[in-house]
């Protein structure tokens, strides 16, 4: 139980302390290949720690809403990072409280919450965000079932280290069914954490962002906490991307301190090749219109069910 704890404790300070090193490169890697000289890789740390040193604030009209948002965003992807293959290959203390949809109820807490303090805010920007995000998340939501249905069909379990052992081990090569499912979590990662095609992070122009619209009433550590989260959010969600769909390989069988090392150092190399993805496809396409948002999600919805398709064939 003590291994499998500090194993636990482990796994969460991997996330908190990597999360914003990803943003840092994905934000320097953009900028690299539109040969712009951009950020230091470690800013968002400057950028925590400038905000933590500032003084909180909060609009007159805000409640209790606006004001524990924060902890929840910032908590909300801690608490999934505890039901996630992070670093081992087998499960930790928590791993079956929850299976993939127990865990996205988890993750989405923190996005409910930042719609809530963000009309909650009476802030017209913080009430756009909110509206187009429900828009996103309404669109997202019935693809994620399909995803979490379709790989428990494949896979015969729903927990992520289960699928994650049967996915590994199925197969040495990654059927179509396989490969479909993992295009369709991409492209929904990419709409639930702001990315683009749908969210544009970089932008401050009011009328084209979503995410960055809902923190505009929040300042000082308030600002700090959601901002981290979010960065966390997308961590975690890649990590599911590569440790459970992509590439298992390199998680640690053993809770040692060369396991660990070595589990660490894999977990930082996928994430760097998937900065270079997300940094291409965000310099490659361009945010699509608000109303083409559906066709997007859309295509996501169809992927996923071909996928189901093509595995009940291929039996």
């Amino acid at each position: 139980m003590l291994a499998a704890a500090i194993g636990q404790c482990v796994a969460v300070l991997v996330v908190l302390t990597l999360a914003p090193l990803l943003k840092g490169v994905i934000a320097r890697l953009e900028a690299v290949v539109q040969s712009r000289r951009g950020p230091s890789p470690f800013q968002p740390y400057f950028d925590l720690a400038k905000l933590f040193g500032k003084q909180r604030s909060a609009t007159p009209e805000a409640s209790w809403v606006f004001r524990f948002t924060p902890y929840i965003v910032f908590a909300a992807p801690i608490a999934f990072a505890m039901l996630i293959p992070v670093l081992t290959a087998f499960p930790l203390s928590w791993a079956f409280m929850a299976d993939m949809v127990g865990s996205g109820f988890v993750i989405g807490i923190g996005g409910f919450f930042t719609n809530l303090a963000a009309m909650d805010s009476a802030s017209p920007y913080g009430g756009l965000g909110a509206s187009r995000s429900r828009l996103v998340s309404s669109l997202a939501e019935p693809t994620l079932i399909l995803i979490f249905f379709a790989v428990g069909y494949i896979s015969g379990g729903t927990v992520p280290f289960v699928v994650n052992d049967v996915l590994h081990n199925a197969s040495p090569l990654i059927t179509p069914s396989h490969a479909l499912i993992a295009a369709a979590f991409l492209m929904v990662l990419l709409a639930e954490t702001g990315r683009l095609p749908i969210d544009n992070p970089g932008t401050a122009q009011e009328l084209s962002m979503i995410e960055a619209s809902r923190l505009f009433e929040f300042s000082g550590p308030d600002q700090a906490l959601m901002e981290w989260g979010g960065w966390m959010k997308l961590f975690v969600l890649l990590v599911v991307w590569l440790n459970v769909l992509i590439w298992p390989d390199g998680l640690a069988t053993q809770i040692t301190l060369p396991a660990f090392a070595i589990a660490i150092g894999t977990l930082a190399a996928k994430m760097l090749g998937a900065a270079v993805l997300i940094a291409g496809i965000e310099s490659a396409l361009s945010k699509i219109r608000i109303l083409r948002v559906p066709e997007y999600l859309g295509g996501t919805f169809v992927l996923s069910f071909l996928s189901i398709v093509l595995f009940s064939l291929g039996r």
